[in-house]
């Protein structure tokens, strides 16, 4: 399924919130020109080189797209760049606080120019505020969100393991863009869309804000287990290895007393009948769940839970999530795109099934730059003059 085949979006991105938001919409078909620094590209190519040489965000995240090297900061450069927006349906920027405009390129301008543009900025705090002008990232952002205070043990805080400030941000992106090419298809209009990290960060802050709400005690901090729904998290079994479990009401409860820890009169005692009731015990009642595990293997313990069924999971590795049979042979997301260092495996867009996912490759630094500019009406002649002066 590619329904933004003829979408055209220019994207002067980097790291990981812009190039995740235009990813997306690359996935389902939409012509994404990445604009990259001449000599080094986005500086994510660099943060690491874990994917056979090339960085694993960066090949995360770049699928799907034309690499152009072009300087911006050089007049000619600029112009080729409006003549490409122009002609573009979006246009999305994550550059610095204040870049885009003092290039000429903010929102307004651009806009006034083309009314029929979507232009979609993404920042760490947005605009305006007294955070404008902050640069920001992953953890920095996830810091001022308060997820820290809620993430990690009673002793420590611990920042997410994933970018998740960036994921989010890029995820509101990529919606906020397909609301906005769906309102266009009705007015005719374009829009301008102001991402922030920070807001997006809060909105997925939303339960633990409201546990909060009005002074009250936020929720504390738990490890892997969950802060106010017990019991919900890993417990060791017999032969060493974790199951993660979760009991998330009542009946679920009445049914794990009975018939995985073999005390149906659990169920109904004062200090575990609710989930307010089985949270403020937790430790009394932890101790008394931890023994039954011991008790079993992490295989018989999975079986008497299944049986009941109460919810647990496997507490996989990341190289057991690469073999994971639900994901590779059951459903048959993984698939393969080719690289600058030959084919990776990667995960199919989450949603679409039937059709083949548009998989194609994640591009070298400026593969592009000949053919999108050839498409401008440049010769080559004119394309190896503004190679020598490294403006592309």
């Amino acid at each position: 399924m590619q329904p933004l085949r003829g979408v055209t979006v220019v994207a002067l991105e980097q790291a990981i919130a812009a190039p995740y938001a235009s990813r997306q919409l690359a996935d389902l078909g939409a012509r994404v020109i990445k604009v990259e620094r001449p000599g080094t590209g986005d500086f994510a190519r660099a943060y690491d080189t874990r994917v056979r040489g090339l960085s694993s965000h960066f090949v995360w995240v770049n699928r799907n797209k034309e690499s152009l090297t072009l300087d911006f900061k050089d007049p000619r450069g600029l112009e080729l760049l409006r003549r490409l927006i122009a002609d573009a349906d979006v246009f999305l920027q994550n550059l610095a606080p204040g870049a885009a405009e003092r290039a000429g390129l903010g929102a307004r301008e651009l806009r006034a120019a083309h009314p029929e543009l979507i232009v979609c900025d993404i920042s760490g705090y947005g605009t305006p505020g007294p955070y404008a002008d902050r640069k920001a990232y992953d953890l920095l952002v996830q810091s001022e969100a308060g997820l820290l205070s809620v993430t990690g043990t009673p002793d420590d805080m611990a920042k997410a393991g994933i970018p998740v400030s960036d994921v989010a941000a890029g995820m509101y992106a990529y919606s906020s863009i397909l609301g906005a090419l769906l309102e266009r298809g009705r007015t005719g209009r374009g829009t301008y869309l102001d991402v922030s990290m920070l807001e997006a960060t809060v909105e997925w802050l939303g339960f633990p804000l409201y546990y909060s709400f009005d002074g009250g005690r936020p929720p504390p901090r738990a490890g892997a287990s969950h802060a106010t729904i017990y019991p919900y998290g890993p417990f060791t079994a017999g032969d060493g290895k974790v199951v993660m479990t979760a009991v998330q009401n009542e009946r679920e409860w009445q049914g794990f007393c009975a018939g995985f820890l073999d005390r149906p009169e659990l169920a109904g005692h004062p200090h575990y009948a609710t989930n307010a009731d089985r949270n403020a015990h937790r430790e009394e009642l932890g101790g008394l769940i931890a023994a039954r595990f011991a008790e079993l293997t992490a295989a018989e313990a999975v079986a008497l839970l299944d049986a009941v069924p109460v919810a647990n999971a496997r507490v996989n590795t990341l190289a057991e999530v690469w073999d994971h049979p639900q994901l590779a042979a059951a459903r048959g997301r993984l698939h393969e795109v080719p690289t600058p260092a030959g084919p990776v495996p990667a995960l199919a867009p989450p949603g679409p099934t039937g059709d083949a996912p548009r998989m194609e490759a994640v591009p070298a630094l400026g593969e592009h730059t000949r053919a999108v500019l050839g498409g401008l009406g440049l010769s080559e002649e004119d394309i190896d003059a503004l190679t020598v002066d490294g403006v592309v």
